[in-house]
């Protein structure tokens, strides 16, 4: 039976994401000193569904890492665990080891909220608060006490986002009166202004216009040059243009196949993962 995964849209925390990074243990298998992300056998289940068979997998610093796969094969679910959201989820159990610069987040003395000041998230759908475009950006930041020049943080996310250009002169206005491409850049604003170390994005442009989406693109291949960033996409020509490394989950949460994007579209390993690609299924 098909697992079903509750959407991340319902789960949005109200802040976005740093905990000390340790360095990575001798027993880091394939983890390397660029490793930012390092899971063990992570397993998922929703009661006794198991939504996500063991992911062993190192995911470099300041890379695009794209997931693909069919609807319900456990993209969300992984993506959810890098910065512990599935904790909001009743009946989750997580087992294995996801470590963020080779310390395991699912350790007992790892706060989760300060978990996610490291690794921000942006969503499906934009989800500005119903606040200024200013206090949008300034909300992280504010609540870990960091209100010394404060403008100057919200200019330089708003800038990081591609967005000052369009609103710094109306950084009083709701942020609801955006358009949606802007709210969702806003939101990636948002994301940034705690700096975290790690980008995670769910299909951060499924409802956008072509338009807005290209913005998007761009923008992730720049904060890339800064963050991590990990992305669930179901346009695997999205994930072609922008990704480094791909990842590719098949139904029963299997993660099948993890390398070079170019290499995963040109030359896969499994034929289940050329299958998926060309649309045999899926």
């Amino acid at each position: 039976m098909a697992t079903s995964e509750p959407t991340v849209d319902d789960l949005a925390p109200t802040l976005e994401t740093n905990v000390a990074a340790d360095e990575p243990p001798a027993d880091a298998g394939e983890a390397s000193e660029e490793t930012v992300l390092h899971a063990s056998d992570l397993t998922v289940y929703y009661g006794t569904e198991q939504a996500l068979q063991p992911v062993t997998a190192a995911l470099p610093e300041r890379e695009v890492t794209a997931i693909i796969g069919p609807s319900g094969c456990g993209k969300s679910t992984f993506l959810r665990c890098i910065n512990r959201m599935n904790d909001q989820i009743d009946g989750c159990r997580v087992e294995g080891k996801l470590r963020f610069y080779g310390k395991n987040i699912y350790d007992n003395d790892v706060d989760p909220v300060a978990l996610r000041r490291k690794i921000g998230m942006v969503f499906q759908k934009p989800n500005p608060f119903p606040k200024s475009i200013y206090d949008n950006v300034a909300y992280g930041p504010r609540i870990q006490g960091c209100d010394d020049d404060l403008d100057a943080t919200v200019e330089s996310a708003l800038r990081r986002a591609a967005l000052w250009e369009e609103v710094s002169d109306r950084l009083d206005e709701s942020a609801l009166d955006l358009s949606g491409g802007q709210q969702q850049r806003l939101c990636i604003a948002r994301a940034i202004a705690p700096d975290p170390g790690v980008i995670l994005m769910d299909e951060p442009a499924s409802a956008l216009d072509p338009i807005a989406t290209t913005k998007i693109e761009d923008l992730i291949e720049e904060l890339a040059e800064e963050y991590t960033v990990v992305i669930v996409t179901h346009n695997m020509q999205q994930a072609a243009r922008i990704s480094d490394r791909t990842m590719v989950f098949l139904t029963g949460g299997e993660l099948v196949e993890f390398d070079r994007t170019a290499k995963i579209f040109a030359e896969p390993e499994d034929q289940r993962v050329e299958d998926y690609i060309t649309g045999k299924f899926g």
